[in-house]
């Protein structure tokens, strides 16, 4: 079967040419198995699989043995997070366009087509998404890309919300692409550096899409192409309930500040900072709420102990900057999972205003 597609995949039907799929796995025995077979079904058919392997204690690699011999297997001696495990699927991929999928996801038959053939309409694009719907309710968005919250965060756009409710065009120009499923020029992400293997995983798309915006490339969300997104990686992941998981409390504190203290202009830091404030402050208290206040500090402690590599990197990313950050960074909505916002109620939406309104004052001392 596979090589049936490889034949078909390196002719003219792709305007991008010959197409890689690379899936990034660690203990996704449960929704492994789903993800190739839709990858394996597009009607755009990839010229190679490849599965990263990181290190899973499940049944994902005898899965991988007994029902897709066909597929590239790399195997990591350890979990080297999504960031390691994504550059080292990319940079083994013989083709310069690689599909990205995180094992949770279930692509429709035409999503492959309908990305790379956008990608090829658009002239810069160097990276489209598609319109992630939760698998647990397909009527409604997970991820449609978003923008950049001056506070280190994604303003996500259309979370949660009714797909019959929205007029979408068929294609839109973002800033920040979920990392979930990307059609991606690879020669284009290594250029800017790969994805951060730093940050392990969380705010590794944020901050990707943020290089690649300053270095003057286009993003676009697909509105016509569809995934359905599952439950995620256990222990990290956060979708139902209100038990906000630790290690993503650890992660959320320390990448989110790795982040901006690469990608942010000096200047735009010092002149936001107390917005930056309000919300940190805002997530000590959410964090000691949950439990996990020890996870908050260590998170700091790290990212204070990768600063001089933080910094030394962030000379690269400026170097090369195209776009002010007045130009890109936007105050809010700021956007939280449904679950979360119902419960935080009040506090959330007065912490919303005052971020808002901060940088309504601030915004045009930004350059």
């Amino acid at each position: 079967m596979m090589a049936e597609s490889n034949q078909r995949s390196e002719g003219a039907a792709s305007p991008l040419g010959p197409i890689s799929a690379v899936v990034v796995n660690y203990q996704g025995e449960a929704y492994l198995e789903a993800c190739i077979r839709s990858i394996q079904a597009q009607s755009l058919p990839v010229a190679e699989v490849i599965v990263v392997e990181n290190d899973s204690t499940d049944g994902s690699l005898n899965l991988l043995n007994t029902h897709f011999r066909d597929v590239e297997i790399l195997r990591m001696v350890e979990n080297v997070g999504a960031c390691t495990a994504r550059n080292v699927g990319m940079r083994a991929a013989k083709y310069r366009w690689v599909l990205l999928v995180d094992n949770d996801v279930v692509l429709a038959e035409d999503t492959l087509e309908q990305l790379a053939g956008t990608v090829s309409a658009h002239e810069g694009a160097v990276m489209a998404q598609p319109r992630s719907l939760f698998k647990a309710d397909p009527t409604r968005v997970h991820y449609d890309g978003g923008d950049f919250h001056y506070a280190g965060l994604i303003s996500l756009h259309n979370f949660g919300a009714e797909v019959s409710a929205l007029d979408s065009p068929p294609v839109e120009d973002i800033d920040v692409a979920i990392s979930l499923c990307l059609l991606v020029d690879k020669k284009a992400v290594i250029d800017v550096g790969g994805f951060d293997e730093s940050f392990f995983i969380l705010f590794e798309d944020l901050d990707l899409s943020h290089r690649l915006r300053l270095a003057g490339h286009r993003i676009l969300k697909v509105n016509s192409a569809a995934v359905l997104h599952d439950a995620g990686t256990a222990g990290i992941s956060f979708r139902e309930g209100t038990d906000y998981p630790g290690r993503r409390v650890f992660f959320h504190s320390r990448n989110r500040w790795l982040y901006m203290a690469k990608c942010h202009r000096l200047w735009t830091l010092l002149v936001s900072a107390p917005g930056l404030l309000v919300y940190e402050a805002a997530w000590v208290v959410f964090a000691a709420k949950q439990g996990h206040l020890s996870s908050w500090w260590r998170g700091k402690v790290a990212f204070f102990r990768r600063l001089p590599e933080v910094l030394r990197r962030r000379r690269q990313v400026q170097r090369h900057r195209k776009i002010g950050d007045r130009g890109l960074l936007v105050g809010g909505p700021l956007t939280l999972s449904p679950n979360l916002s119902s419960s935080g109620g009040l506090g959330l939406r007065l912490l919303d205003s005052a971020l808002r309104a901060w940088w309504g004052l601030c915004r045009w001392l930004v350059v």
